[in-house]
């Protein structure tokens, strides 16, 4: 399955960081992911030493659920996935059936991402609003999936913005002035589709339910471009409900286990949880159909069955005048139907019928 095949929802599994740094952890992560029928796994690429300073603070989600006095630098070195890793996860998991992806959250770990064959790049919502790092993403040349946690509709524009001059010039802009005149050309703003898919998200791990607004996926659409939703909520519901609006593209956390030690556990699915997420969502995907509003092949028995056709409310004699009172309605499975009853008032009878006979013209 492919991300711009618009008749089915790419399901992406975030293993994340929740290998916790241990390679046979993160070949069970493939596993599951497998064989729950996602379309993609997904780990973070990172140097943890380029992404947080020695003085930068855990999230409060962070705090809860690993040590509090463990500095951020400290927590995000034990979770980098090695590079060593990458090319052999690769290759496992489509020996599985399934792609392998990674998030690169700084400028080298991107470079090292871009020797691998890998189908789109996903950009976390932390670096929508990191200018330099959002341009070298697009001037990767790859799709973009890019998600929109923590965003105001004003930074979502900024990044497509950014995105734009990079599919569109080979040298960074100088100021963001550069970026806006670029981003004032139609042709620009065009090169952003069958490129780019957004993805509604709210960063909270787990995201409360009054938090998800759902309805943001809507107003996202207003950059005629696809919108999916990367969901941190606990449970199934939300990611299938957001489905059910149009989302294109899912992405979900998931663990071996939730009580494991970790920052992303506790907002993740365990195994069959996201095997019978997929599993809903390819349900409803068969359930939305399509817009046409038709008579379904196994309704068309049914529909000669149920429905009601003219018929005679008493004895009428032929060459009679035809009053409302000589006719109702009844399941006959032929005949004319029930808005021809009005017609038939006043008329003249061609033949005598019976009561409960059909009546015909």
């Amino acid at each position: 399955m492919k991300l711009s095949d618009a008749s089915a929802v790419y399901i992406i599994a975030e293993a994340g960081v929740n290998h916790n740094g241990e390679r046979d952890l993160a070949y069970a992560l493939v596993d599951a992911a497998a064989d729950a029928g996602v379309d993609a796994v997904k780990f973070q690429t990172f140097d943890a030493e380029r992404l947080a300073s020695k003085a930068a603070p855990k999230a409060s989600y962070q705090k809860q659920s690993t040590d509090a006095s463990e500095s951020q630098l400290a927590m995000l070195k034990k979770l980098e996935l090695p590079k060593a890793w990458h090319f052999e996860l690769q290759a496992y998991a489509r020996s599985k059936g399934i792609e392998f992806l990674s998030t690169a959250f700084d400028s080298g770990s991107l470079q090292f991402l871009c020797e691998m064959d890998l189908p789109f790049f996903k950009i976390p919502s932390g670096e929508l609003t990191n200018g330099p790092l959002l341009w070298q993403f697009a001037r990767t040349g790859k799709p973009l999936v890019l998600s929109t946690g923590m965003a105001t509709m004003s930074e979502v524009e900024q990044g497509l913005a950014i995105i734009a001059h990079a599919l569109a010039s080979t040298a960074e802009p100088g100021n963001m002035d550069e970026v806006w005149k670029c981003w004032s050309d139609p042709v620009s703003r065009q090169r952003l589709q069958g490129h780019v898919t957004l993805l509604h998200c709210t960063s909270q791990y787990p995201t409360p339910a009054h938090e998800v607004n759902l309805l943001a996926m809507d107003t996202l659409r207003a950059f005629g471009l696809p919108v999916g939703y990367s969901d941190h909520t606990e449970g199934c519901l939300i990611p299938v409900a957001a489905v059910a609006r149009g989302a294109s593209v899912i992405e979900k956390h998931f663990t071996l286990d939730r009580s494991m030690p970790g920052p992303d556990h506790k907002a993740s699915l365990e195994p069959d949880e996201l095997k019978s997420m997929v599993s809903q969502i390819r349900a409803l995907q068969l359930a939305l159909g399509d817009p046409c509003k038709v008579p379904q092949p196994s309704e068309w028995d049914t529909r000669k069955a149920a429905r009601q056709q003219v018929v005679a409310a008493r004895d009428i004699a032929a060459g009679a005048i035809i009053a409302r009172d000589d006719l109702t309605t009844a399941r006959s499975g032929s005949g004319l139907p029930p808005t021809a009853l009005w017609e038939l008032v006043g008329s003249t009878s061609r033949r005598a019928f019976g009561v409960g006979e059909i009546i015909e013209k």
